[in-house]
């Protein structure tokens, strides 16, 4: 199997090199830019499986180039930033972001975010193949597509594996903890309010009002369930 393929886009010489030999070291194909415009001729030509990105570039903002990338062929977003307020992690999610890392970070944290995203490629196994459809949504894991009133919905990778994970186990309530180890994949160090920041952007897709959830609910003092009583799975 190739190696996977990274494109790192950050205007600091010192954070783009450091990450390129590391990653290189972990037997990725790499390859670096200092700005907006250099990175969109890479990521053209080069076709990266996950692009690592810097928020602040000198000719484009980090949020608006992800979108870009995002619209083009939905590829796998890290974005690194040295801000840490909420806000601006769920305008990155928003925008596509499959991750956000805040400088300063250690390699080690960044190697196991990288796995993780990137083993989202996984195929999928054969008890995992199931449609699932609750009245007008419908969940395909094998094209990794969603569809509400049978139109698309735009969802992120890891907004996929969310909304997947808890629809393959309706009525069932998972701690905020609990949906970070079996989603994310990894032992996560950050927030674990970052699960909902990523529950606000799904019911903002799939539900009639995102303020009064019907299919993704919350459970006080505890975490998240998926509810829908038209549950009827649908063999591929």
């Amino acid at each position: 199997m190739a190696p996977a393929k990274v494109l790192v886009v950050d205007d600091d010489p010192a954070v783009r090199n450091l990450i390129q030999r590391f990653l290189i070291k972990q037997s990725y194909q790499v390859e670096a830019a200092e700005d907006g415009k250099t990175a969109l001729a890479l990521f053209e030509q080069f076709n990266p499986d996950l692009v690592i990105l810097d928020v602040n570039l000198p000719d484009v903002i980090g949020f608006n180039l992800c979108q870009e990338m995002q619209s083009r062929n939905g590829v796998f977003v890290l974005m690194l930033t040295s801000r840490a307020d909420e806000a601006d992690k769920i305008r990155g999610f928003s925008k596509g972001a499959d991750d956000y890392l805040t400088k300063p970070f250690g390699l080690g944290e960044l190697e196991v975010r990288v796995a993780a995203i990137l083993r989202r490629q996984r195929v999928v196994t054969t008890a995992e193949q199931k449609r699932l459809v609750f009245e007008k949504l419908m969940i395909d894991p094998v094209r990794r597509e969603v569809t509400l009133n049978n139109q698309p919905v735009p969802l992120t990778a890891l907004e996929f594996d969310l909304l997947h994970f808890l629809a393959s186990h309706p009525g069932k309530v998972w701690r905020r903890a609990e949906l970070i180890q079996e989603v994310w994949d990894y032992e996560y160090v950050g927030d674990q309010r970052v699960v909902d920041v990523h529950i606000g952007q799904i019911r903002k897709k799939i539900e009639v009002d995102a303020s009064q959830p019907a299919l993704i609910q919350t459970v006080r003092g505890v975490g998240y369930k998926f509810e829908c009583p038209a549950h009827v799975p649908l063999e591929k």
